[in-house]
This record gives C-alpha cells, structure tokens and sequence, in this order.
C-alpha cells in the first residue's frame, strides 16, 4: 500500500465531521462526501466550533485552526472525492443497503490498494463488503462519537480482510493520535458496545423489576464502579481482588443477572408512548431543554478536560 498523503469521509454528519477534523488536525488532507449539499455546508463551522472549544480548554494543536481546515475538502461526488486517496472511512447513518451500496460503488471507484473502512458501531463488516468484488481491502473502524475526543478506535478485520490491511489500518491510527485495538472476530457490537450493552441491560432490568428507580441507577454507577473505570478496568480489576474471589462471586450472583435475548419492557414502553429521551422531554427522566443543553456540555467539558490532562502529562 502506498504512503497516505490523502483520506476521504463518505458522510458529513455527526461522526464525519469529526473523524474528518482528527485526519486534518494529524497534518493529512481529508476530502468529505456527502449528497446533502447542507449538511456539507455546515462541516467547516462545526470543525472550527470543535477545535476553537479544544484551544479553550488547553489542547494544543500543531497548526492554526485556519490551517487545518485548508486540508479539508467539501464534495457531493464520491468519484471526486476519492481521487489519488489511500484510504476511505464511510460514516452514514446505520442502514445495511445503503452501507453495502455505499461500498460496491467504492469498490468500483478506488484501484484496489485503497483501504476501505466502515464507521458502523454494530453491523456486521462481513455483511457490509459483501457486495464488493475486493472484499480483502475492507476493514472495520468503529470511532466513538465524540471521534475527536474519544481516543478509542477498533480495527475489526472480517475472514476475508487482508492481515495486511488491518495492520496498515492499525498503525495509521496510532500515528494521528488514536487508541487503536484488534477485534479479531467480527461480532455484532465488536467489543465495545457489547460490554456497554450489557450494563445498560442489566440497568434496566433493575428499573423492570422495582429494585429501584431510573435515577438511583445511575447514582449509583457514577459514585461507585463508575469512579475507578478509567483507571481500573473489568479485567484489571478481578485480577486486583483475585480470581477465587471473582469466580465465587460470581458463582453466587450471576443466575440472578439478566440474561433476557429481548429489551427491556419499560425501554419498549416508553418508545412505544414516543418518550424517547432528550429529543422528546421524557424518557427514563425528565428533561428540560436547560438539563439536556447542561448534560451534553457537561459531558463535552468532561471529555475536553481529560484531552487536555493526557496531552499535558505526555
């Protein structure tokens, strides 16, 4: 594979922007696709908006902000956009046809040594490239949203992606300042959002059956286990209390844990009623547009500060 000099996004919106800021910031030009003439529009001002929020909150950044977004490129036209490109990261909403369309056009447009990845959170990379004819350039890279926050990225390789190709993948993401991991199966959900889902499982079958209420879950996660995760993993953890303790406990608790294949009642309730959270008011809590506007800044600042700590103490 050729040395990356340029990138292209497919999908302007919530996560392209981001991943397409975090290539630019990393010094590469970055060509962003998307139909949505608007949605397009709007790219440069949200980037701007993101980097001006990191200077504010002490990240440094290599280069100005007016810099930065001289390396990113605005189209409608695939074709156009990934042009003399070594690497293509599709990030559109998550809908199987259109992913999988998304990557046959790809395939037909970009000579066989580009690597192509999909941004799907959950969906099968396998299933994705199945209507490509170079199914061995075709790699998961599942950011998580804030992508220019966030430093995880896991590289899945399906059975037929290329060794080569993840590694590539791999290493070009540590180099712009990722966290890249292996996943070596592709599973839905990768790793991830399957241990996340099981928490927010278990989370709601406590709300199901009474043992206590919406709000109290997540007291209760913030001001316990909730405190050490970032420097006191699951894994790490059992090994810090012992793994004859760790398997007597769990022995004993884990019959009473929810292990239901289908969501939780009150979850299909509430979505049923269309209480659907911060986009209606009401969801598991009740949300002004004061508290959804305070807990989405309060998350942002939380995110901007840790940046900040790890760059200062690099």
């Amino acid at each position: 594979m050729t040395e990356l000099t340029k990138v292209a996004v497919i999908g302007s919106g919530l996560m392209g922007h981001g991943i397409a800021q975090v290539f630019a910031v990393a010094g590469h030009d970055v060509a962003v696709v998307d139909p949505n003439e608007s949605s397009l529009r709007a790219v440069l001002e949200r980037i701007r908006a993101n980097l001006q929020a990191m200077l504010a909150h002490g990240v440094q950044l290599a280069d100005d902000v007016e810099t930065i977004l001289q390396r990113v490129r605005l189209t409608t036209d695939m074709a156009d956009g990934c042009r003399d490109v070594a690497l293509v990261t599709e990030a559109v909403f998550e809908d199987m046809a259109l992913k999988q369309q998304i990557f046959a056009d790809l395939d037909a447009i970009c000579p066989p040594e580009v690597v192509l990845c999909s941004n799907t959170s959950v969906m099968s990379i396998t299933e994705i490239a199945s209507k490509a004819q170079h199914r061995e350039r075709i790699v998961g890279t599942h950011w998580w949203n804030p992508p220019y926050l966030i430093p995880l990225v896991e590289v899945v390789r399906t059975e037929e992606t290329a060794v080569s190709v993840a590694e590539f993948t791999y290493n070009l993401l540590q180099k712009i300042g990722k966290r890249p991991v292996h996943v070596h199966r592709d599973v839905p959900g990768f790793v991830g959002n399957r241990l996340q889902h099981a928490l927010w499982r278990e989370a709601f079958a406590i709300i199901d059956e009474g043992i206590c209420d919406a709000a109290t879950v997540d007291e209760v996660v913030r001001n316990s286990f909730g405190l050490r995760l970032p420097v006191l993993a699951p894994v790490e953890n059992a090994d810090m209390v012992g793994l004859d303790l760790t398997l007597a406990i769990h022995n004993y608790i884990l019959p009473h844990i929810n292990a239901s294949p289908t969501p939780s009642t009150t979850l299909q309730e509430k979505a049923t009623q269309g209480n659907l959270g911060f986009k209606t008011g009401e969801g598991f809590l009740d949300w002004s547009e004061e508290a959804v506007a305070a807990s989405r800044l309060k998350l942002m600042n939380y995110l901007l500060d840790v940046l900040a700590r790890q760059q200062a103490g690099s």
